[in-house]
């Protein structure tokens, strides 16, 4: 294998990996407050976690562009380590992916969550648990079929993203080269075999999370009849 596909898949493996533990820690409090909250604006925030769903990966990847470089946020941030911008690299494409892909997660989390009802919830509480407890030892694992579909959804959809992380990471071999990134790049130098290896790779791929997706679907369906 040749070391650029092997470096692109190496990093697009490392980013979904980083980017799955971190929307673990993000969105189970965002998807725990949309199952419980009664607040008439929740569904409002949910629209907004939702956003990515419906808007053109390059629009998002602009305005991220924006945020990162050296003008925005993100300049602030990186000058902390003496660089400029957070845009063009690993750190700024696991800003973009996080965002991007949050949907992924909080919704399946969220759905797992309303399905556990309250009748577990007001069980524990009538035996002295508190929330915390109840949540670690009750709710958690009773929506492990959420975390589940959302930890494949959210790997899957990071390894497969291309318009915004080739908006915020450009295509630097060995740092923001990513495998949608660099089967564009070997289409562009018509190196035909080396674009279908890959593209034929996350076909197989893709199949692989559908049927992965759909079974715990259906496991999840079973748990909440």
């Amino acid at each position: 294998m040749p070391a650029e596909i092997a470096d692109a898949i190496a990093l697009t493996l490392g980013l979904a990996a980083v980017v799955t533990v971190l929307l673990v820690l993000v969105g189970t409090p965002i998807a725990w407050w949309l199952a419980h909250s009664r607040a008439s604006w929740k569904e409002a925030v949910a629209a907004v976690v939702a956003l990515p769903l419906v808007l053109p990966p390059t629009v998002l990847g602009f305005y991220l562009l924006i945020a990162l470089g050296p003008m925005g946020p993100g300049g602030a941030l990186a000058g902390l380590w003496g660089a400029r911008t957070l845009a063009f690299s690993f750190e700024g494409l696991v800003i973009g992916s996080v965002i991007y892909s949050l949907p992924f997660m909080v919704q399946p989390l969220r759905n797992a969550f309303e399905a556990v009802g309250t009748d577990p919830l007001e069980a524990a509480a009538t035996l002295g648990a508190g929330r915390l407890q109840t949540f670690a030892r009750v709710e958690a694992p009773l929506a492990r079929a959420g975390y589940l579909a959302g930890g494949v959804l959210t790997f899957a959809h990071t390894v497969g993203e291309f318009g915004v992380v080739l908006m915020i990471g450009g295509n630097i071999p060995g740092k923001t080269k990513v495998l949608s990134v660099a089967i564009y790049d070997y289409v562009e130098r018509l190196q035909w075999g080396e674009a279908h290896l890959l593209a034929l790779g996350m076909v197989a791929f893709a199949f692989i999370v559908i049927t992965l997706t759909m079974m715990i679907d259906r496991r999840l369906g079973r748990v909440s009849a």
